[in-house]
């Protein structure tokens, strides 16, 4: 994929591709010249995720995900680790992204199996509160979303959205989506884009089609 994208810069690195290749996938992609952001969401008490944070950031990931659920201890326990595990490497920290809700959720299935009374954007508020609270660098929010957040937080707080297709797209399993263009114009700073890529019958004009759309 990376032959065929020769001007791709940035690779997300998810559960899938990691749990197949290792960890040695990730200096494979840094000798190429590519920045990371490793998509791992991790989730669990604080210090197993400061654990898990801390050797993530010695790999030189750019970006780490971490679930925002995992509470502020968690989170600022995560923060710190990572930048320890970077400086032990003597190379510039990662930038964490906390997961506010994910994009497959949609509102009413969200407070039905959630067994929740609060809506999910109300969710997705308070857990992008709790990571800026915690000194996290970003978060992961749905495209919907993205345009309460940038209202409320500084363009330092990085708003990182999946969920991105072209129009005409499929949606796959995704349930808050929006096209690249607006995403950018709403306030995200990033776009998560994969298998409007991936499972394009020719990933480069598709690469390219998103390319534009954003420019536009």
């Amino acid at each position: 994929l990376l032959e065929k994208l020769p001007d791709l810069l940035w690779v997300k690195v998810g559960l899938e591709l990691f749990v197949s290749c290792g960890p040695y996938i990730l200096q494979d992609l840094r000798d190429q010249g590519k920045k990371i952001f490793l998509d791992l969401k991790f989730h669990d008490i604080p210090n197993t995720v400061a654990k898990a944070c801390y050797q993530a950031a010695k790999t030189g990931a750019n970006l780490i995900s971490i679930h925002s659920c995992a509470g502020s201890k968690a989170l600022k326990m995560a923060n710190q680790a990572a930048i320890e595990g970077a400086l032990e490497m003597k190379i510039p920290p990662p930038k964490l992204l906390a997961v506010t809700v994910l994009t497959s959720w949609g509102t009413n299935s969200f407070k039905r199996e959630m067994m929740t009374k609060h809506n999910l954007e109300n969710r997705v508020n308070h857990l992008a509160d709790l990571a800026f609270s915690s000194g996290i660098g970003g978060c992961v929010c749905s495209p919907h979303e993205v345009e309460a957040l940038r209202n409320f937080y500084p363009e330092s707080f990085e708003l990182v959205t999946p969920g991105i297709r072209s129009i005409g797209a499929e949606i796959d399993d995704q349930a808050r989506i929006m096209s690249p263009s607006k995403a950018i114009k709403l306030g995200a700073t990033r776009l998560v884009v994969g298998r409007a890529i991936t499972k394009a019958a020719d990933p480069l004009i598709a690469f390219e089609k998103i390319y534009k759309d954003i420019c536009n």
